[in-house]
């Protein structure tokens, strides 16, 4: 009941932002150069707007010729300045949190958040939820399961300004998350948990308490999998703990954990004793939607939850980052989030385009500009036009530039790989004659990253590559929670760069644009390489 009642309070609070998004798709240029605006005119006297001239510019045309295209080596120096102490630097509005996220040559970005931010954010989730809630009103009456990723530890850099959110609920404002954590299946708590296989135990605890779970909100299908490939091992004694009440794996938990399992459900067990593990669906009978990345490399993994949970809609997720909100499930499509931040996208040719003139069928890099002080920033995303609804373009989400891998949301690019691979070398003073990182699975369909090298690798490079990896906070939280498996190496025998070579001609690359890579997104290389583990 109490999670009902959060439910429908969170959908009356997100009518207004539904109704704005509703009537900015038939509009999407109106409301997409008054956010433009009004971003402009907020920040002229930052230090950024004042080197750029924010409080000369009336149009579009003249912000495209004042402020240039960014990624994020660019706009570091001014967010140093942010974590220093200065106020006004990328936005007027105070910087409340700097946000870690992956990062290119270094091992994460930080991104500002301010509570304009927050505000762009609410305006893509109210419409997101209340379509949900229209579409399927059952998920409105019981509780929900948003996967809780544990705290990222704070790095050992000083700075003025906080660094990232305790949990990811935080980025809804504080009255939506009292609305939003009243109807959780699993409490937010859970997050300081950092043991993997006891964070997971007690989830799982939480979640087989809740028979009337309606949602689950999860980044990567392969997250939920996991979750349900457990169970068979713990069933017995999660049906004891559930029985008698508590958690015998555990031991002291904070008072929020503490309370969500310690009352004896024996009905509840037996009932699941009948059920057994092999069905979801009789484990959680009013199970209506997962929400989940479905695009890209988690489409083989939604395949496989989708066998799974049959009866179940598997809804995928629009494409959102830490940096902005792009793109929103709504009436089965994903339309730009035009009511939030500002976008522009670069085609093939590296013409810059508004939302309102994208073509059907056609692939875009986003650029966005948010209240949070990314002015014209290169997500590195790519997209393409899949339809639309009404005037707005709804996208779907292709992957990361040539340069990134993202399999379960671990984001190592290109720079940062290669920076890794030379450190972690350099360590055991070991020069290859050729080094590439790629992505492998197995016939489970598990992720993991192969080190494709040419030489006589040290025993533990593997093991040192990995540690160098985890610089990246994302790609360190996949490992941990499983969803990328451990790293390994396999020895090329000899002529590796042919090898390399004559798999991009047969591909139908021209010799002379093939050039040595340390990142590859293929998953085949064992294939064209001699040589073996």
């Amino acid at each position: 009941m109490k999670s009902a009642v959060a439910n429908c309070a969170w959908i009356a609070a997100s009518v207004p932002a539904w109704l704005r998004f509703s009537r900015a798709l038939q509009q999407p240029e109106r409301w997409q150069r008054q956010i433009l605006q009004r971003l402009l005119s907020r920040n002229a006297t930052s230090a950024y707007g004042r080197a750029h001239h924010f409080g000369e510019i009336r149009t579009y045309e003249e912000f495209r010729e004042c402020v240039p295209i960014v990624d994020y080596d660019a706009l570091e120096p001014w967010i140093a300045r942010i974590a220093a102490g200065e106020q006004s630097v990328l936005t007027r509005e105070r910087v409340t949190r700097l946000l870690p996220t992956g990062g290119s040559t270094g091992g994460r970005k930080l991104i500002p958040f301010t509570a304009g931010l927050q505000r762009e954010w609410n305006a893509a989730i109210g419409p997101w939820m209340m379509e949900l809630c229209r579409q399927h009103p059952g998920v409105a009456m019981g509780p929900a399961y948003w996967s809780i990723s544990p705290s990222i530890p704070a790095a050992d850099e000083k700075s003025a300004v906080p660094i990232g959110f305790d949990d990811d609920s935080a980025y809804v404002g504080p009255i939506r998350r009292r609305l939003l954590e009243a109807a959780f299946a699993v409490p937010s708590a859970l997050r300081v948990i950092r043991d993997v296989e006891c964070s997971r135990y007690l989830t799982l605890l939480c979640l087989l308490r809740q028979r009337e779970l309606r949602l689950v909100s999860v980044w990567h299908p392969s997250f939920f999998t996991l979750l349900l490939d457990a169970l068979p091992g713990w069933w017995d004694e999660l049906l004891h703990d559930l029985e008698t009440g508590g958690c015998r794996r555990a031991g002291a938990l904070p008072s929020e954990i503490r309370h969500s399992v310690e009352a004896p459900r024996p009905q509840r067990a037996e009932e699941l004793r009948h059920a057994g593990f092999l069905d979801a669906r009789a484990i959680w009978p009013g199970l209506q939607v997962v929400s989940c990345w479905g695009d890209g490399q988690a489409a083989l993994a939604l395949a496989d939850l989708q066998r799974r949970l049959p009866r179940v809609l598997m809804q995928p997720k629009g494409l959102l980052a830490t940096e902005a909100f792009v793109s929103i499930p709504f009436c089965g499509r994903h339309p730009v989030a035009v009511t939030s931040h500002f976008f522009e996208f670069a085609d093939a040719h590296g013409q810059v385009r508004l939302a309102h003139e994208l073509g059907p069928g056609e692939r875009y890099e986003v650029i966005v500009t948010t209240a949070g002080g990314l002015w014209r920033y290169r997500l590195g995303d790519l997209v393409e036009v899949d339809g639309f609804i009404a005037a707005t373009p709804s996208l779907r989400f292709l992957g990361r530039g040539s340069s990134v891998s993202d399999l379960c949301g671990e984001k190592l690019t290109e720079a940062f790989v290669t920076r890794a691979i030379a450190a972690a070398c350099s360590s055991l003073g070991f020069t290859p004659a050729f080094a590439m990182l790629a992505p492998e699975s197995d016939s489970a369909g598990r992720w993991s990253y192969t080190l494709f090298v040419e030489g006589e690798p040290p025993h533990d490079l593997a093991t040192r590559l990995d540690a160098e990896l985890r610089k990246n906070p994302h790609y360190a939280l996949c490992r941990d929670l499983g969803q990328l498996s451990p790293l390994c190496c396999f020895r090329i025998a000899s002529a590796a760069y042919e090898a390399f070579c004559k798999t991009g001609v047969s591909a139908g690359r021209r010799l002379g644009e093939i050039k040595p890579c340390s990142l590859s997104s293929r998953t085949d290389w064992r294939r064209h390489f001699p040589g073996g583990p």
